[in-house]
């Protein structure tokens, strides 16, 4: 089987691999990549998901790039306007051209001797095997899975007659008007269907085990919308950019540091959108601390909205059993529905599911250390994209192409063919890669990577210091080495 071979592969065409692809053209001009793509369009999460309402769940200021500006008006965009800026963003620079699209990748193998990785893909609806190679993989695949969403085990479920759907599969021509529709869930999933469904449904009753913390914003900028009227849009984009990562880095320690304080200030945003009287603490109390799961994002509280209007409401229950009609809960409630959307979250892959080998010896990517947040401990020449839980995904992504890019040229400048992250006893402390309590998370923590006690085995939720770290701080570190052509892996100095 012939071997196409590049510089670089990256796996994943969305929101990281278009950033990633940037940054690779413009920082290491002289080096040949191309994205593998398994779906048949670009978009990533944002070509997947087509539920109604789809939308960010941070500001566009911070989850766009930041070497293109977003042109809208609006802050927090619906799902098809980010996906258009794509699309948009790839064609722009040239980066579709470079996109292999249907390349589904399972194994990765490395050689020590040739200081390349063959990455064994199946291409097509039938599979058809082919081999690439590379120096460098870079995997921007996120972690998500896209085969399925995460289905509990309800009991009597078969029993159903209405329609069951999962958001990250919705049958583009599902009609819920004037329809009974119950949405199973709290997340950022259910508070964004449950307005959007009210519109058009007889009804829509959001049905949580547990309430999530909620916030209400705006979903236009004003500052932006003031700075338009005489600057450039560029430097609206960067202004605007910088104030809202700002904002988030103290909105998170506030949580963090008091959160007593940050509690009473998110229940009192919400009671004063509510009716007089409505049991908020039944329904928007949460048992965890702000951010020790995501806090959900409800633009112009249309939520809110919604629950005034009684055109949906929240019942904060367990499920006994599904029924016919609907669902009954324990404490004896009987939800009647046309439409069951079962909110109930996502499964989690690390790596894309790809198979790692190294020297013909399988790796495991939950038994390795992060390095930096963006490698792994004994595998060389390969980094993962991860972008923070607490901030805009793509502030880190960017920051993490950099941080690549520069590392390809330091091992060009210096003749290295290899750099492998090596850990050792000292600084293991094992704690969650993502360190969070979120259901999804705690379903796969096993499955990923883990951090140490020390840097630079911490991936950071700070923006600032991963800027200056990550951009301007030495490649060279005692965590990381490099070796140069028929040499073993040794400290660089």
């Amino acid at each position: 089987m012939s071997v196409e071979h590049f510089d670089v592969l990256v796996l994943g065409a969305g929101l990281s691999g278009i950033g990633a692809a940037y940054h690779l053209q413009k920082n290491c001009p002289g080096k040949s990549y191309a994205l593998l793509e398994a779906r048949e369009d670009l978009g990533g999460t944002w070509d997947l998901f087509r539920y109604p309402g789809i939308r960010s769940d941070s500001d566009m200021f911070t989850l766009g790039y930041s070497f293109r500006p977003w042109a809208s008006e609006k802050s927090i965009a619906d799902g098809a306007e980010i996906l258009q800026y794509l699309r948009d963003t790839a064609s722009e620079f040239g980066i579709d051209q470079h996109i292999r699209y249907s390349h589904r990748v399972i194994r990765a193998a490395w050689s020590s001797e040739d200081a390349r990785w063959t990455l064994d893909i199946e291409v097509g609806a039938e599979r058809q095997p082919v081999r690439y190679s590379c120096n460098f993989f870079y995997l921007c695949s996120g972690y998500y899975s896209y085969e399925a969403g995460y289905l509990p085990d309800f009991p009597g479920v078969e029993n159903y007659q209405g329609t069951l759907v999962h958001p990250q599969h919705w049958p583009q021509d599902l009609d819920y008007s004037n329809k009974r529709v119950v949405v199973i869930g709290s997340g950022a999933t259910a508070v964004t269907l449950v307005p959007t469904l009210a519109r058009k449904a007889a009804h829509v009753t959001m049905l949580q085990r547990s309430p999530s913390y909620v916030m209400s914003l705006p979903d236009n900028d004003t500052v932006a919308l003031g700075l338009g009227k005489f600057l450039p849009q560029k430097w609206v984009h960067k202004i605007v950019r910088g104030k809202n990562v700002l904002i988030s880095m103290f909105m998170y320690r506030l949580c963090r540091h008091r959160p007593e304080f940050a509690k009473r200030m998110l229940r009192k945003g919400i009671a004063n959108r509510l009716p007089e009287g409505y049991p908020v603490d039944t329904h928007f109390k949460p048992s965890y601390n702000p951010w020790d799961q995501r806090l959900c994002l409800v633009p112009n509280g249309d939520l809110f909205k919604a629950l005034r209007k009684e055109t949906a409401s929240v019942v904060t229950d367990r499920i006994a059993s599904f029924t016919a009609q609907g669902v009954r809960l324990e404490s004896g409630q009987q939800l009647e529905a046309d439409i069951v959307v079962t909110a109930t979250g996502l499964n989690l892959v690390p790596c894309g599911g790809v198979q790692f080998e190294v020297d013909g010896q399988p790796k495991n990517p939950g038994q390795t250390f992060s390095y930096k947040g963006l490698m792994m401990s004994g595998l060389p020449n390969v980094a993962v994209c991860v972008g923070y839980t607490h901030a805009s995904w793509t502030l880190r992504a960017d920051l993490s192409s950099i941080f690549v890019c520069r590392l390809i040229n330091h091992m060009a400048q210096k003749g290295y063919s290899q750099c492998m992250p090596v850990i050792d006893d000292s600084d293991i402390d094992q704690r969650p890669l993502l360190d969070m309590s979120s259901g999804y998370i705690l379903r796969a923590v096993d499955k990923f990577p883990k951090q140490g006690k020390n840097a630079p085995w911490q991936q950071n939720q700070n923006y600032l210091h991963d800027l200056v770290d990550m951009k301007f701080g030495a490649i060279s570190n005692r965590g990381l080495k490099f070796s140069r052509p028929d040499q073993d892996l040794k400290r660089s100095a």
